[in-house]
């Protein structure tokens, strides 16, 4: 096993006290001594020296809610993500269909919601480069899919089709579905795709895992473990990437909570937990989705939108949660709710609040508009806010989709990072790629500045985070959640050598500078899985 030395400064070991000191030693995997005269008493003739040159060595990040496999999928898929305009995503998709002739179905993900008048693209404009060749291409934000006329009639939907209870078609001024489709309603489509490839499923989770590391990530929480708009259930492919020693991070996941079967599905996850227990993954919470995004006007409000149908989509209302979440606490699962919306917050904090759960290191993902009143039960009930550091900026999605629905004040309540950290709530940091950048230090730049590289507009700028308390989110407050902190999450005698080291020093940059920096190197258990 690698024997490594780093040496000259400077090293953030993001333990309790935030120490700082200047070498570590990498030993049988294991951070073996810590400080510039320790390290030399203590390496060996062939030890491997490695010079910081004035970067940073830091505990490997820990992303505390991600989807590496549809990030991996995007990857080998037709990928949107980098499309300019509407226009770039035709010319993107026309592209892939050309190199692609074989193919039934035109699958991909990543389009942008902003791209789009209204914040929704048309089967005609889609229709105009795939012809009679079904699609089906998911979303940015992985809450909606944009379908084909093809698709459609594939999968029988047409004027007739009603809208589901957790989700809305896009209509045309006849009333005939136009080729987007808001959260439930996608798996009116998806329930037509062609089964899914396991291979592909697990070349999908090595492209992720690919991804992460070359971003200085360690460890990563899957935040959906089961079937979700259209994609397949993950727990075979951790599974079967497990067993074949192809893990080279460490992966937590969350078990997907149907909203249709309530308790009956409770022996199933226990199940499945129990057959997740393996070297390099295990998934021992459960995740459950409490409304949409506030793009689309889903999100659940406490009022109504601005000039809006209505205050947002409860996906699973609070007297179902007061049967659900003891249950759960109970059987020993942790929580991890995806609430975006004030309403969906409270309803998670309320449910929590009456289980009296212990020790369950629940978290609350998104935490996106928080109520003022609530910034403090969150400590009250050792819950945790896993973040999304990267969406605090004034990009078209918050500016055109978001601002004008929310209103002034709601808006002013959106990503309240330093009031739930003055609070005392543990702050965990997570990309929740591929719906943003997979990159922590480009959540970090936003985190402290609450603006992208470049750019002088700051999005609610008293909500910026110190640079330790954002690199801590990303470390140690992400290994906690994941009960990992014993293991991992800070540079420690004793502990795993999972570290990353950058090739600058953000605490000797500017703020405004931070996003320059980057990953020459990724290390999991002293072993290298990234070097630049």
């Amino acid at each position: 096993m690698t024997e490594v030395a780093f040496v000259d400064g400077p090293v953030a070991t993001m333990d309790a006290a935030r120490s700082v000191t200047d070498a570590v030693l990498v030993r049988d995997g294991r951070i073996a001594a810590l400080g510039e005269q320790a390290v030399r008493d203590a390496r060996g003739p062939r030890t491997e020296v490695i010079s910081l040159r004035g970067g940073l060595l830091l505990p490997g990040f820990h992303d505390a809610h991600a989807h590496p496999v549809f990030g991996g999928l995007q990857l080998l898929r037709c990928d949107l993500s980098e499309a300019a305009d509407a226009t770039d995503c035709l010319r993107r998709i026309a592209e892939h269909l050309r190199a692609r002739p074989e193919q039934d179905w035109l699958l991909g993900s990543g389009w942008d919601a902003g791209h789009f008048a209204e914040g929704w693209p048309t089967r005609r404009a889609l229709d105009s480069v795939t012809g009679d060749r079904p699609a089906f291409l998911v979303n940015r934000d992985q809450h909606g899919a944009w379908v084909n006329s093809a698709a459609l009639r594939l999968a029988g939907v047409d004027r007739r089709t009603p809208d589901p209870p957790d989700g809305r078609i896009e209509r045309d001024p006849a009333g005939r579905p136009d080729g987007t489709l808001h959260e439930g309603a996608v798996r009116l489509v998806a329930s037509a795709l062609p089964a899914a490839d396991p291979a592909e499923y697990l070349d999908g989770l090595l492209a992720g895992q690919r991804h992460l590391h070359e971003r200085g990530v360690t460890s990563w929480h899957d935040a959906i473990i089961g079937p979700y708009l259209g994609y397949a259930d993950l727990l075979e492919t951790y599974l079967t990437a497990d067993r074949r020693g192809l893990l080279t991070g460490k992966a937590r996941g969350s078990l997907w909570w149907d909203r249709e079967r309530g308790l009956a599905q409770l022996p199933e996850l226990t199940e499945r937990r129990d057959r997740a227990r393996g070297a390099r993954f295990r998934a021992e919470s459960v995740k459950i989705m409490l409304d949409g995004v506030c793009e689309n006007a889903t999100a659940a409000m406490r009022l109504p939108y601005v000039g809006q149908r209505g205050s947002g989509m409860s996906f699973v209302p609070p007297e179902q949660l007061a049967e659900a979440v003891p249950a759960l606490t109970e059987r020993g699962f942790g929580l991890h709710f995806h609430a975006v919306g004030d309403r969906a917050v409270r309803d998670a904090l309320d449910a929590l609040a009456s289980a009296h759960p212990a020790g369950g290191r629940h978290q609350i993902a998104h935490a996106q508009v928080v109520h003022p009143s609530d910034l403090g039960r969150l400590r009250e009930l050792g819950v945790a806010a896993t973040v999304q550091l990267r969406w605090a900026v004034n990009d078209p999605a918050m500016t055109e989709l978001t601002v004008p629905k929310l209103g002034h004040t709601r808006a002013g309540w959106q990503y309240p990072f330093r009031s739930l950290r003055a609070s005392g709530a543990v702050l965990a940091a997570g990309s929740d790629w591929p719906v943003s950048e997979a990159d922590p230090l480009l959540g970090v730049h936003v985190a402290v500045n609450r603006a992208d590289p470049g750019d002088a507009d700051p999005f609610a700028p008293a909500e910026a985070l110190e640079l330790v308390d954002a690199l801590a989110a990303c470390t140690a407050g992400s290994a906690w959640v994941n009960h990992a902190e014993r293991e991992t999450g800070s540079i420690e005698l004793g502990k795993a050598a999972d570290l990353v080291l950058l090739d600058a020093d953000p605490f000797g940059l500017p703020p405004d500078e931070i996003g320059r920096c980057g990953v020459v190197l990724t290390m999991v258990d002293g072993e290298f899985v990234h070097r630049r």
